[in-house]
């Protein structure tokens, strides 16, 4: 019996050593510039930052892999797992972090950039006008002048998002249409009158070529907020200056324990070149790109 435990014991201590040895061996391997790691990031962000991949990794010997997931299969994947990293579309909440810290994980969380969510109506619909009440007085399953609302995913940031600005849980028994994809909404909505879909912008600025007919057969709504009487166009300029009542933040969360490519690609993101990518795809980058201007002392004129 007791030869039987030590060779147990025996066995435990191997597999516990091979364990550390592995992720000491990616420690080793992996630096802020250099290696492989996936990537989780919210679904409705994924154009904007495949882009930032794509210049990441033509400067670097790095390779990232993109793991695009709905926020709650984000959020989930990234407390399953160790050494992870998220984009997302906020912070943690309370519960998440204590969950952290109970790992003995400190999440380094970095501010990219200002999206947007962007309500949509097929070309045919004349109106290009949508009061925010309507939409929380539908999910409220109240009155409204709303015929039906298309969202990406039942768990994406989007529906989370108008879900807590209505107050509630889930959506509607009827009316609300929920796919996988931002691309499946925005198709949706381009082949069905009358229907109001709720997607990120950066699907809308940076549509792929497959979908750039969809998207030429919808309209991005302006949005009267539920203060004020104005309403407002998504564009980057009403998005900074905080008009238009549907912007949200987004968000970096590096819960690796070591000096990863986590560290690296935040840091390169929020870069003058990161944030020129995020000033270029409509959205609002944390930080202004600085503009270089050459001054002259005298005029030249070359003409003869």
């Amino acid at each position: 019996m007791k030869t039987r435990t030590k060779f147990f014991s025996f066995v435990l201590l191997a597999l516990l050593v091979i364990t550390c040895s592995k992720k000491d061996e990616k420690k080793n391997t992996e630096t802020i510039i250099e290696g492989k790691m996936t990537i989780l990031v919210d679904e409705t962000l994924v154009p904007i930052i495949e882009d930032q991949v794509q210049i990441f990794e033509d400067q670097y010997k790095a390779k990232i892999i993109l793991d695009a997931k709905s926020e709650a299969e984000v959020i989930q994947t990234l407390a399953n797992e160790d050494s992870r990293v998220a984009v997302l579309t906020r912070k943690l909440n309370a519960e998440e972090e204590k969950l952290f810290e109970s790992k003995k994980v400190i999440p380094k969380i970095t501010k990219i950039a200002t999206d947007a969510i962007v309500l949509i109506a097929n070309k045919n619909n004349k109106d290009t006008l949508i009061a925010l009440q309507d939409v929380i007085d539908f999910m409220q399953q109240k009155p409204s002048k709303i015929k039906g609302l298309v969202f990406d995913n039942p768990n994406s940031s989007t529906a989370r998002y108008i879900n807590d600005l209505a107050g509630v849980k889930g959506f509607p028994k009827e009316g609300v249409f929920s796919f996988k994809t931002n691309d499946e909404a925005i198709r949706y909505v381009a082949e069905n009158d009358g229907m109001i879909g709720v997607v990120g912008l950066n699907w809308l600025s940076q549509p792929s070529p497959a979908m750039q007919p969809y998207v030429g057969k919808v309209n991005i709504l302006n949005v009267k907020g539920t203060k004020g009487s104005d309403y407002i166009f998504p564009s980057q300029n009403d998005i900074a200056e905080g008009k238009y009542p549907l912007a949200r933040d987004l968000y970096i969360v590096n819960c690796q324990t070591y000096a990863g490519l986590g560290m690296g690609f935040s840091s390169f993101v929020t870069s003058e070149i990161g944030q020129r990518i995020i000033l270029k795809s409509g959205l609002v980058p944390a930080k202004i790109p600085g503009r270089k201007i050459r001054t002259r002392n005298s005029i030249e004129n070359n003409k003869k």
